[in-house]
């Protein structure tokens, strides 16, 4: 550390020091304030300019040094200079203190915090450079950390002096007059009836009120700042507009028309998006299809002789596809306008906050929910398309079984899918770059699903990376590499990528009017999911933070409902318990933290966990594998996470989900009637063990006692 920076933390430690050491503190008390104020009068009245000047440089040392009694301070003023002097002598002292204490944090700590973290510093740089003063402006105003940690954080970035001496002089203006008008009415205290006197009490409201008028100025600044540029037409001709119909998109233009809005949905491609025609419905309907074909093949299990399924592949296929067709009159055009829905199959183009183009129409509209969804990611693999690879896309596309796939990811859809085809009878070779596939879960959970797939014949590798796509005499070979750095070729003849999905924000105008994408692809959202534009909101996959089609419908209700009234009522988006099931055999459903996550968390918390083996319903069925693993505090019932490992799971966590989501724990569940032999009871006998371990064994002793007394 240069010797500059070390004398100048050498004179703060020193100041500080004896700022505790010899009880300063006690000057800055309100009690103290009121003892002296005769005396503060009478020196302000014989030495105002003298007094000025001290209190002025005692005020900006204390703020220059972040010092505890800046809020005292400025009630003072009010009390010792009266609203006028007191306000124009604080409003500098604090700008200036405030400057003071960013530089002192650059000059010692910006070096060595940047040597550590200058991409990240990079990137914060980037942003102060384009939003710097508007957000320090509204850290001033609507103080969401405390001045002090401000100054902090500031003196880390690369803000100009000036900027940020006039910002913090404009932005903390209005508070800095709530606190001495406030100090003004603390003088006039002598008794009982001043300290109910209608001006005090209205001094005080204003400080219990500011934060959420600062709020509210700080929404209009931002919404004149946003909005500038656009002209907003006087009438519009819809309330709402939906930009794509999957299931989050479908939702909100349902909610919007059932109160009676007018409402738009645009679709560009097929109604029920990526679910009912590419995700989870066609993927069901093969999991189903190659369920009955492993029961088959384990007839012998369930008392039946040798059993082989005989099937035609695109059979399998074509059923696929009757079950979407089937499914899909629930999500058509016609049963929608029939609600009262608009729905338009173009493609979208935002023109402006307020206007969408499609089929060469202009809509105008007062607000705009995107709900474009995503697609599969397909990584950069060297020579990747040199081969017809596969995605969860155009999987449902073929109709000959390939003899041998590779399929390349392990998070849900690849394990469905590995776990899927090569029960149809393909000879399917996962490949996962991490240390496990499904690692999301905990490492006992996804070695359960491992240990299942690899029992059946799937061929999992972890910790293997594909490298390149070599395509030699007409045969395919995918070439990965360990960890420890060694390769080899894997021979496939259709390669299905199942890395994870794409938010879809790109070509329908997202980027001409600035609207702010995440680091991770996705449409940056608030709590009442509006974008940077106050009417512009995104739903499902293209905003997260869940990949989930019940949550994409359970966001649509939020964004339609503060579309339509959030100038009166915003809701903020719940997401508290939400579940999700990966539909493996056996299923692993989960709701809550992993035990991985309350590690991470550093939440205490303690494991409960009851062996599916045990239950009646699971071994009269042949399906007694698996798990229900409970994570609460330490002992107490309440829920923290639930995962679920076992036939069914998926419906089996809804009693989990609703606990967690009113409060109830497992007491509740273990004192409910449970149908006998029924896979639900898993969940009670899950309950019971947790009992078990938290069992008052004081009670029991001293019962046991009562007992033996009352036998005599």
């Amino acid at each position: 550390m240069k010797k500059g920076r070390i004398i100048l933390l050498l004179v703060i430690a020193a100041l500080v020091a004896a700022f505790f050491t010899l009880d300063l503190g006690q000057y800055l008390t309100l009690d103290y304030i009121k003892s002296q104020q005769a005396n503060l009068d009478t020196l302000v009245a014989a030495q105002p300019i003298r007094v000025a000047a001290i209190y002025f440089l005692t005020y900006v040392l204390v703020t220059a040094i972040s010092l505890p009694g800046a809020a005292i301070m400025t009630l003072a003023a009010g009390a010792m200079f009266g609203l006028g002097w007191g306000l124009l002598i604080v409003s500098f002292a604090s700008s200036i203190g405030a400057t003071l204490a960013m530089l002192v944090a650059r000059f010692v700590l910006r070096e060595q915090v940047s040597s550590r973290f200058k991409k990240q510093l990079a990137g914060i740089d980037k942003g102060i450079e384009r939003e710097g003063a508007f957000y320090l402006f509204t850290l001033r105003l609507v103080p969401l950390f405390p001045f002090f940690a401000v100054n902090l954080v500031m003196g880390l970035t690369k803000i100009s002096v000036p900027v940020y001496f006039i910002v913090s002089q404009v932005g903390m203006l209005a508070g800095t007059a709530v606190y001495v008008n406030a100090g003004t009415q603390l003088a006039q205290i002598e008794g009982l009836r001043g300290i109910i006197s209608p001006d005090l009490l209205f001094s005080f409201a204003l400080l219990g009120i500011f934060p959420l008028v600062g709020k509210k100025i700080v929404d209009v600044f931002r919404a004149r700042r946003i909005f500038a540029r656009w002209d907003k037409p006087k009438t519009f001709d819809r309330d709402v507009v939906v930009i794509g119909a999957g299931s989050g998109g479908l939702v909100a233009a349902l909610i919007v028309a059932t109160v009676k809005g007018k409402v738009t949905l645009i679709e560009k491609h097929k109604m029920g998006g990526d679910c009912l025609n590419t995700g989870c419905v066609p993927s069901k309907a093969l999991i189903r299809s190659a369920k009955l074909a492993a029961d088959m093949r384990r007839g012998k299990d369930l008392g039946f002789k040798k059993m082989t399924p005989e099937f035609d592949f695109a059979d399998v296929m074509e059923r696929v596809q009757r079950i979407i067709k089937t499914i899909e009159p629930h999500d058509s055009v016609e049963r929608f306008e029939g609600l009262g829905v608009n729905v338009a199959i173009g493609e979208a183009k935002i023109l402006s906050p307020w206007s969408v183009e499609v089929n060469g129409v202009v809509l105008t509209t007062r607000s705009i929910i995107v709900a474009t969804g995503a697609r599969p990611f397909v990584p950069p693999i060297k020579n990747i398309e040199s081969v017809d690879y596969l995605t969860s896309d155009n999987l449902w596309d073929i109709r000959d079984m390939p003899a041998r796939m590779i399929v390349l990811g392990g998070g849900p859809i690849g394990t469905e899918l590995a776990q899927a085809m090569n029960r149809i009878g393909t000879k399917v070779t996962q490949v996962e770059m991490q240390s496990r596939i499904m690692f999301r879960e905990d490492p006992e959970i996804a070695t359960m699903v491992s240990e299942s797939l690899q029992a059946e014949g799937v061929d999992v590798l972890v910790n293997h990376m594909a490298k390149e796509v070599i395509v030699d005499k007409g045969e395919k070979f995918l070439l990965v590499e360990t960890t420890e750095g060694d390769t080899r070729r894997i021979a496939f003849d259709q390669l299905l990528v199942a890395v994870g999905r794409k938010p879809n924000v790109t070509g329908f105008g997202l980027e001409e009017l600035g609207v702010v994408i995440t680091g991770q692809g996705t449409i940056e959202v608030d709590e009442y999911l509006r974008t940077n534009y106050s009417n512009i909101y995104a739903v499902g996959d293209v905003a997260g933070p869940y990949q989930f089609t019940h949550t994409a419908s359970h966001m649509a209700w939020f964004a339609a409902v503060n579309a339509l009234f959030g100038t009166f009522k915003k809701f903020k988006v719940d997401y508290s318990v939400v579940p999700w099931c990966t539909f493996t055999s056996p299923e692993v459903a989960r709701v809550g933290i992993s035990e991985t996550e309350a590690k991470e968390q550093e939440i205490a918390y303690e494991v409960t966990t009851f062996d599916v083996a045990e239950l009646d319903r699971a071994l009269a069925d042949e399906e007694a594998h698996g798990v229900v693993k409970i994570i609460t505090p330490p002992g107490k019932d309440t829920i923290l996470g639930v995962t679920i490992v076992a036939d069914h799971a998926g419906d089996l966590i809804s009693e989990y989900v609703l606990a967690m989501k009113h409060g109830l724990g497992l007491k509740k569940i273990m004192g409910t009637i449970h149908i006998y032999p029924t896979l639900a009871e898993m969940n009670k006998f899950a309950a019971s063990e947790w009992r078990k371990k938290n069992k008052p064994d004081w009670a029991l002793e001293l019962a046991g006692k009562y007992h033996a007394w009352r036998r005599g």
